[in-house]
Formats: C-alpha cells, sequence, structure tokens
C-alpha cells in the first residue's frame, strides 16, 4: 500500500522527530502487514522514540510480530502492547539494545510474555526466583534457553531504569548463580555414582563472587572438593573434578542456541597448570605457602554459590585470616601496582584509549585501588570485608579510610562507566569493553543512558570527565586520610586512627611511618593558608614519592624545600598552579641524593621546575659564559668572584640533573624519553659546557685580581677525556691541558711564573670547602704526566710532541679541544696536535699493538679488587673503556682519509665510521647502545648515591633508584642487571673482533 505524498512526507517528519536515523526503511516496516492495525497509533510512535535505538527497536518488533503463530497470537501480542505501557516499554526498551535479545524473541516469540508480569515480587529477583526460572531446563539446550528468558526479564528492568546499575549486576549475579546451581544438577544426573562419592562446593571469584557481575563475563571460579564419608579420597577428587569438568562443558559449550558464558577455573592454587579440584587442605596448604599478592587479593571476592554450600563456607572461613593478613607480605603494594602496570601493559596500543575496564582512569582503577585499601585495613576493620566494590567504597568511606566527597565521586564515576559498559555489551551480548568508534554504535549507547541532547558528543565529554575523575582520585584516595589524620581540622568527620595511618604509609612502601607522619604533620596542620595550600597539594604529591625507589626521602626532602621557602609568596602558589612543577619536584625529591642536595643548597631553584619546557632545558656555553663573567666582574676580588661562579655552577647542575631525572621517569603529561642516548647526549653536553664556562670565569677573577685586565702571556685551556669529548657526567673531574704564549716583549720566565700562578690559584679556588660543589682539575695527561711541567709554552709542547710523544699521548689528544681562554693560542694547539692524532699514513701495526697493551694493562691495574668485571660501566667487557678505545682506534687508522672521524665525540665518531663503511650499521648499533647504557648507569649512581661510581650500587633501595631511573619498575632490578649484562657482552663481542681481531 503507497502513501500519499503529502501523508508520507507528514510521517517521514515524525519518524525523524522521534530519532529515527533511517525514516525510509522505518515507513516501509510501518507498513508492513503485521503493523497494519496500530501503524498510525501515536503510543507506538512515542514508545519507539523513547528507545535508545527506535530503527532497531522496529525492526525487532516487526521480527517478532512476524514469527508469531498465527493471526490470535500477533493481535494478542499487539493489544497488550498498546494497552500495557510496562510491557510496551519494557519490550521495545530491550528491542532497541539489544539486537541479540531482539534474535532471542524472534526464536522463542512466545518469551515476550515473561516481560508481562509487574508485580512488586518480580522487580528485585533474587536466586530462588531465578531457580525456578530455570527449573524446567533438563538439558543444556534448554538451560540456555531459560537462562536468555531470565536475562530478558534483567535487561526490561535495566533499559527501563527500574533498577539501577548495582542492582542490575547483582541480579546478573545471582542469576550466574542459579544458573551454576542448575549446571551441576545437570552434571550430577548425567553421572550419580560421581555426585554419590564426594562434596564438591563451588567458589564464585571476580565480579561473579561480588555480586557485580556483567552481561557477558567469563564466571571465574574455584572447585573444592572433598570425599563422602568412607569414600576414597582419591576416587572422590577424581569423580569431583569429572563433575567440575560437565558444568564447565554445560555453560561453556557452544549449541544450537549459543553459549551461555565460558567458565574460568585459572584461578585456582597454580592456574591451568594446577588441579581443577582440591581439597580444603589442600587449598589452605597452596595458600600459606606458594600463593602470590595477586591470589590473595582475587580472594577478596570469594563466594559460596553452588554445591555443598558448607563445604564452600568452610573454605573461605579457612582462608580469610590468610587474605586479611596479606598486607604485611613485603612488597605488598609492590606486587599490587605490578599486576595494574602489567594489565595495562598488555591492552594493545590502537585500544587503551577506548579501553573502558582497562586503560586509565578505567573500572580497574576503582576497582584496584578499593581492593587494595581493604587489604590494608580491612585485618583491623571488619567492616570493609565486603567483595562488592561500591559497597566496600561506602565502608571505606564510612570508616574514615576515604574522603566522604572523594568516595561520592568515585562512585558516580565508577557506576557512570559500569552503565556504559553493560550497554555495550547488552547490544550484541558479547564480552568486550572496548567504546566503539562507528557513529550508530555511540549513538545508541548514549540515548540508551538517556543522553538524548547531540547525544554522541555528550556521551564522548561525560566518559572523559568520569575517567578524569578516576585517574585524579586514584592517588587522592590512598593520601587524603593520611593528612586528615594527622591534621585533625574538620569535626564530625571519621577519620583514620594512628595506626591505620601508620599501616597505610608502611604499605605505602615507607619505611620509617612515623617519621612519614610528623612530616605530614608538620606540613598540614594548622589554618594557616600555607597549610590549607599544603593539605591541597600533599596528596598528589605522596602517590608520586610512593611511585619512587625511596618515598621517605622524598617526603623528608619536601619538608626540608617547603621549610626554606614557606613563606615566599611564590613557592606554594608554584606548585599549587603549575602542575608540571609540583610533578617535577616530586620527581626530582625522591630520586636519589645529588639533585636535592643540590637544591637544598639554593633552594629557589625550586622555580626552573615551573617554566615549562624552557625551565629545565639547559643554557648555552655562550649564555652561562656571560652570567659568570658578569658576576666575577661585579665581585670585589677573586674569592667573591669565583664564589659566584659556583653558585651559578650549582644551579645549572641542579637544572641539568632535574631535566635529566624529569626525562627518565615521565611525568603525567609526558612519557618518559625513549631516546636514551638523547638524555645521555643533554647531561654530556650541559655539564660539560657548565665547566667551560666555570673554568672561563674562574680564569677571569685570577687574572683580573693578579694582573688586572692582561695576562703576560696568552692563556688557553684545552679540555681533554670526557671534558674535550662532551661527554662529562655529574661526578667527572676536568681533564685539561694548559698553554700559554708570552705576550711580545714579556721575558719567558716571568710569563711561565705568571701561567704558573695562575693554574695554581684556579685550582685553589674551585676546591675551597662551601655549600657549592667542587670542580677538581687533572693535567695527568700533559706531557711526562705527573713529572711534567702542569704549565707549557706551545713551543714547548711542539718540540715534546715532535721528539719524544708516546702512542698513549696521540690516542689521548683525540679528545683535545680548546674550552677556555684565548681562542687564538687554542686553534693553534689544536692545529700543532692534528697530525698526531689523525696521522697521515694511519696507524702502524706495532702501535696498535702497543695500544692493545695500555688497555690491557689500564684494566688490570684499575679495575677494583672484589668488582664484577662483567657490571663494571667503566673498564668491564662491554663496557666503556671497550667502546670508546674501539672507536678510537678506528680514528686513529682512517681519521686522515675520513674527515668525518675528526672529532671528541664518540657517538659522531661511530656515527661516522658507520657511514665511511669502517664499521657496520649492526655492529655500530650494539656499541652505541651499550655505550650510551654504560653511560646512564654511572649517572644513575651519582644522582642516586651523590658520589661517583662505576658500578651498581648493592643497597636495595639504591639498586631499586638506579631501576627506576633507566626505566624498570619496582622489583624489576634483577631484570635491569640481566639486560646490562646482554647488552655488555654483545658490544664484547664487536670489540673482540674489531679492537682485538686486528681489523
Amino acid at each position: 500500500m503507497t502513501s500519499a505524498p503529502g501523508r508520507r512526507s507528514s510521517i517521514f517528519t515524525r519518524l525523524l522527530r522521534h530519532g529515527f536515523t533511517d525514516p525510509s526503511a522505518a515507513e516501509r516496516l510501518l507498513d508492513s502487514p503485521e503493523l497494519a492495525a496500530v501503524r498510525d497509533d501515536p503510543v507506538l510512535l512515542d514508545a519507539l522514540g523513547r528507545a535508545a535505538d527506535p530503527d532497531l527497536a522496529l525492526l525487532g518488533l516487526v521480527r517478532l510480530l512476524e514469527a508469531q503463530d498465527g493471526h490470535t497470537a500477533r493481535q494478542e501480542l499487539l493489544d497488550t502492547l498498546i494497552a500495557a505501557k510496562p510491557l510496551r516499554d519494557r519490550l521495545l526498551g530491550v528491542l532497541g539494545a539489544s539486537a541479540a535479545l531482539a534474535d532471542h524473541l524472534a526464536r522463542h516469540p512466545t518469551d515476550w510474555q515473561a516481560l508481562v508480569t509487574y508485580e512488586p515480587r518480580d522487580l528485585h529477583p533474587g536466586v530462588e526466583e531465578f531457580e525456578r526460572g530455570l527449573a524446567e531446563a533438563d538439558d543444556p539446550v534448554s538451560l540456555r534457553v531459560a537462562y536468555r528468558r531470565c536475562l530478558l526479564s534483567i535487561a526490561a528492568r535495566d533499559v527501563c531504569g527500574t533498577i539501577e546499575i548495582a542492582q542490575t549486576a547483582a541480579e546478573l549475579a545471582d542469576l550466574a548463580t542459579a544458573t551454576l546451581r542448575a549446571a551441576l544438577a545437570l552434571a550430577a544426573a548425567a553421572a550419580p555414582e560421581d555426585a554419590a562419592l564426594c562434596r564438591l562446593a563451588v567458589i564464585a571469584m571476580g565480579k561473579c563472587g561480588g555480586h557485580e557481575l556483567n552481561y557477558v563475563s567469563d564466571v571465574d571460579v574455584i572447585f573444592v572438593g572433598e570425599a563422602v564419608n568412607g569414600a576414597d579420597e582419591d576416587k572422590a577428587l577424581r569423580a569431583a573434578t569429572r563433575l567440575a569438568s560437565h558444568l564447565m562443558r554445560i555453560c561453556s559449550e557452544t549449541t544450537v542456541e549459543g553459549s551461555i558464558w565460558p567458565v574460568d577455573a585459572n584461578l585456582r592454587p597454580e592456574g591451568r597448570n594446577g588441579p581443577l579440584v582440591r581439597t580444603l587442605a589442600s587449598h589452605l596448604a597452596y595458600y600459606q605457602r606458594w600463593a602470590k599478592t595477586w591470589e590473595f587479593q582475587a580472594l577478596l571476592k570469594a563466594r559460596p554459590v553452588a554445591g555443598d554450600l558448607t563445604l564452600g563456607a568452610e573454605y573461605v572461613a579457612a582462608l580469610q585470616p590468610l587474605v586479611w593478613g596479606a598486607a604485611e607480605r613485603e612488597n605488598f603494594v609492590a606486587d599490587v601496582q605490578k599486576m595494574r602496570r602489567r594489565v595495562v601493559e598488555t591492552i594493545p596500543a590502537t585500544e587503551i584509549d577506548r579501553q573502558l575496564k582497562l586503560g586509565p582512569g578505567g573500572l580497574r582503577d576503582v576497582e584496584f585501588a578499593v581492593q587494595l585499601l581493604q587489604l590494608v585495613h580491612g585485618r583491623a576493620d571488619a567492616s570493609l570485608r565486603s567483595g562488592t566494590t561500591l559497597d566496600a567504597l561506602k565502608a571505606l568511606a564510612t570508616g574514615g579510610y576515604v574522603g566522604r566527597v572523594d568516595a561520592a565521586q568515585l562512585d558516580d564515576a565508577y557506576r557512570f562507566l559500569r552503565s556504559m559498559e553493560h550497554r555495550i555489551q547488552l547490544y550484541r551480548l558479547r564480552r568486550t569493553h572496548l567504546v566503539p568508534e562507528d557513529e550508530t554504535d555511540l549513538r545508541r549507547l548514549a540515548r540508551s543512558l538517556e543522553l538524548r541532547t547531540d547525544p554522541v558528543a555528550t556521551l564522548t565529554r561525560e566518559w572523559k570527565r568520569h575517567a578524569s575523575v578516576v585517574r585524579r582520585l586514584h592517588e587522592k584516595l590512598f593520601y587524603r586520610p593520611l593528612l586528615d589524620a594527622v591534621a585533625a581540622l574538620a569535626t564530625g568527620e571519621a577519620r583514620l586512627s594512628a595506626e591505620a595511618a601508620r599501616e597505610r604509609m608502611v604499605a605505602l612502601g615507607y619505611a620509617d611511618p612515623a617519621a612519614a607522619l610528623r612530616h605530614l604533620e608538620a606540613l598540614a596542620s594548622g589554618v594557616t593558608r600555607k597549610a590549607a595550600i599544603q593539605r591541597t597539594l600533599l596528596p598528589v604529591l605522596l602517590g608520586w614519592f610512593a611511585d619512587s625507589a625511596d618515598p621517605d626521602a622524598g617526603l623528608l626532602n619536601f619538608r626540608k624545600v617547603s621549610d626554606a621557602l614557606g613563606k615566599t609568596p611564590w613557592y606554594l602558589r608554584l606548585l599549587r598552579d603549575e602542575g608540571a612543577a609540583a610533578e617535577n619536584l616530586a620527581r626530582v625529591l625522591s630520586a636519589g641524593r645529588l639533585a636535592p642536595d643540590l637544591l637544598m643548597r639554593a633552594p629557589e631553584a625550586v622555580a626552573l621546575l615551573g617554566d615549562g619546557d624552557g625551565g629545565l632545558r639547559p643554557r648555552s656555553r655562550a649564555a652561562l659564559e656571560q652570567e659568570m663573567l658578569a658576576a666575577v666582574r661585579r665581585a670585589d676580588n677573586a674569592v667573591q668572584g669565583v664564589t659566584a661562579a659556583r653558585g651559578v655552577r650549582r644551579r645549572e647542575l641542579f637544572r641539568t640533573s632535574a631535566a635529566d631525572i624529569v626525562g627518565s621517569y615521565g611525568t603525567e603529561s609526558q612519557p618518559a624519553e625513549a631516546d636514551q642516548g638523547a638524555l645521555v647526549d643533554l647531561v654530556g653536553g650541559a655539564v660539560s659546557d657548565l665547566t667551560a664556562a666555570t673554568l672561563a670565569g674562574t680564569l677571569r677573577a685570577v687574572v683580573r685580581e693578579g694582573w688586572g685586565d692582561t695576562l703576560p702571556t696568552r692563556f688557553a685551556i684545552i679540555g681533554m677525556g670526557r671534558f674535550g669529548g662532551h661527554e662529562l657526567g655529574y661526578g667527572s673531574d676536568a681533564d685539561v691541558l694548559f698553554v700559554h704564549e708570552p705576550r711580545d716583549g714579556v721575558d719567558e720566565r716571568e710569563a711561565a711564573e705568571a701561567a704558573n700562578k695562575v693554574v695554581s690559584e684556579m685550582r685553589r679556588l674551585l676546591q675551597i670547602p662551601s655549600a657549592d660543589p667542587p670542580l677538581l682539575i687533572d693535567a695527568d695527561l700533559r706531557p711526562e704526566g705527573k713529572s711534567g711541567p702542569m704549565v707549557r709554552t706551545l713551543t714547548s709542547y711542539e718540540a715534546y710532541y715532535r721528539r719524544w710523544s708516546l702512542v698513549w699521548e696521540r690516542h689521548a689528544l683525540l679528545r683535545a679541544e680548546h674550552v677556555a681562554g684565548d681562542e687564538e693560542l687554542g686553534r693553534r694547539f689544536t692545529e700543532l696536535v692534528d697530525p698526531l692524532r689523525y696521522p697521515a699514513n694511519g696507524l702502524d701495526d706495532e702501535a696498535a699493538r702497543e695500544i692493545r697493551r695500555l688497555k690491557a694493562r689500564m684494566e688490570s691495574e684499575r679495575l677494583p679488587r672484589g668488582a664484577d668485571p662483567k657490571l663494571h660501566a667503566k673498564l668491564g667487557p662491554g663496557g666503556l673503556s671497550d667502546v670508546e678505545w674501539t672507536v678510537q682506534l678506528t680514528q686513529l687508522r682512517h681519521a686522515a682519509r675520513e674527515p668525518g672521524l675528526r672529532t671528541t665525540r664518540t657517538r659522531e665518531a661511530l656515527s661516522a665510521a658507520c657511514a665511511a663503511g669502517l664499521i657496520s650499521s649492526d655492529d655500530a648499533a650494539i656499541l652505541d647502545e651499550a655505550w650510551v647504557l654504560a653511560t646512564r648507569v654511572r649517572n644513575a649512581v651519582m644522582l642516586v648515591r651523590g658520589r661517583a661510581g662505576d658500578t651498581f650500587p648493592t643497597a636495595p633501595r639504591e639498586l631499586g633508584a638506579v631501576g627506576r631511573y633507566l626505566g624498570y619498575g619496582p622489583g624489576h632490578a634483577g631484570d635491569m642487571l640481566d639486560a646490562y649484562r646482554r647488552t655488555a657482552r654483545r658490544a664484547r663481542g664487536v670489540v673482540e673482533e674489531l679492537f682485538y681481531g686486528g681489523a
């Protein structure tokens, strides 16, 4: 039947207004014979418009009508649909939200009648009601049909808003309980002889155990079996295993009616490698001896649901003391956090932004946080021992373990995210936790949550807002109550007891909880504006401290800085208003000793942390030299001038170390720097430039005080070793050569005395004990070593090198570069030594053998007694020495013909050797990786211990801090050491071939 044009236009418009996205298809369906009697009824169109997806609801209704057995059945459905609003809302609500349940109704067209009843007892069914609904099922197929019929009633009340999300999840768990009981009954009926031999208890775990199941989820279980009196235990366990296996197949296998859900028993002791069924004694023995922290966390939700409930209750009672003592285990919090990180790491990169459950700010963040707090405090407070997340969160708030406002916000976010998850799964009844990308799916999802105005944009905004709340409160949940406990400001609020606060600090990794709580009290108590701001900052700061290897040090250092700067108007404002500054400060204060020590000597340098990227970006050598020379000009004497220069050096060392730490740790807004070589280059370049500028300032101060504007002799400083190579570390000495040249008319003896006096005074001033770190000048690479004069004229250098230079001196000169003083003299010096370090004919075999002998002697003499060579970053196999000598041997041989090799920098020379075909790209990559890693290890040791070192620390906290700097999480120090050994071993293999193989 074809509609008139005017009528068609009117219907088309009405359909659009009621939310149909394909009005043409909807018109055709409304014109179908099945809807002939009601197509013009406004009640039907209004009800369809209220569905999440009106097009889907209309299509499902037509299919249901087509499936009815004859005209009478169709008419009964239509009459009831138009006359009974409860049925209309339930049926069309389900059809508009779930294509899978529409398919079920089309296959079982009489099941719509399950939605007709609308009695008070029907609104909140429990296990007994669901057991009655499944009672007639006598095989797996009929059990599936009955299960879907019960599921239909839950979904109908859910989409209509008759029940809220927590009640929906509880009913789904009750339906799962009834289904497990029915499946076990079918298994027992199929094998009565097995059932007679054993007692079998089914323990629900996970969301089923917690009474908060999804529409589609694995149902996690553990089986406990015992022999019936007089039966052989082995035979009884085999019988129980057969029953349990049959139960799992009944629920999990796919039939003509699909499957119900997988039954997953992998949370049992030993996982899938362990026996499916154990006795209670066997379970208890495993948990007492072998269980990991996560297994106790999982037992929080253990609940007997099927089979022998008395045995199930005995199981739960026996394991409860172990569950609530888990927080006393070593590395408890680290284990839980590691488990959470491992979950996040398994998410594919393409899915992480769409993950409702596992992604940052997702459901798992809430659940892990709540469970961690339960395990910490539940031992002493039985009110916290609920397996249901929202009930546990409410109990935590009631007991003062979580702030009430925080708990309310988290409850709201969790309910919204769970509602999204439920409606996404309901559509196809498929297990998924991904937010869809398709516009139609997003629109249906949004409308199912009553987001009707600009549904897709509103849904996205609300989802991101709630996820942000979860991320923000994740740390705050742990730390805000600690402040409430020590500050004791608000009245009428429950708060942590002193013992509960201490337990939480221990669980979070603080080794001295009493001291930590004293620091919190000193920082957060009182009614001043300063204390109020600290109470705002500390919850998040404490979380960042706890993420480090030494949270105690982080908190202590923060108190010291706050004591020093608390009265300045900008300090707390900086931390409060610039999120990066607070996080950067927390990372720096808890990463080791060096950076905090540098900061404590001049706390105002904390301002560097708040200028975004510019604040921590190392300054150029020219800018540093300009500042130091200006400070020297303002000083009254050389001591004051050099003191000022050393103060600048201290501040800039802090800037560089802070940039290094923040880049290595990463922040919430900026991931850790993936290019480790970039961090090495940053530190090496910045510290080398800073050292050169400090020497330039010191030289100016000494000359100015002793001779005014002009020294009787031109004077230049040549950087050697790592200094000349722009590769200085935090604790490196400055290897240098001093060269001078008398000015016209000046006696050589006078010039030499002046030059020596300059060197002596520079070394003295740079080592005067003070709050600033000393700068040690090492001139041992000069001609004749320690036996030779400290400073020579350019002519003297030329004569010496022409007549007496040894292979090791040519080798050392590869790093020679002018760093301070007379630039023209420095240039002439490098021109003088170029033919020595870049010999025209390369290196003869005897010279190469001599270099190898020198290296072997150096390693045997300098490697500390008792040190593990394989972990020595400088002299060990595959360490810095191996890589550098290999590269330098290549330079000595080929730099005369390959200009790219004429550089003082190791990585540049290695890259040039690769480009020239002298070293393969694979070998060059292996050497570069090893050199970068060894350099990072040395930098890490200095940052962590506050003093230089070439080997990994042995103290667990220090080793852990080095690991965090290198990108390894808590508990992974062994992985770090193994990775270092592997990297060094590969590099040593290349060195054996290139350095010792005569290539």
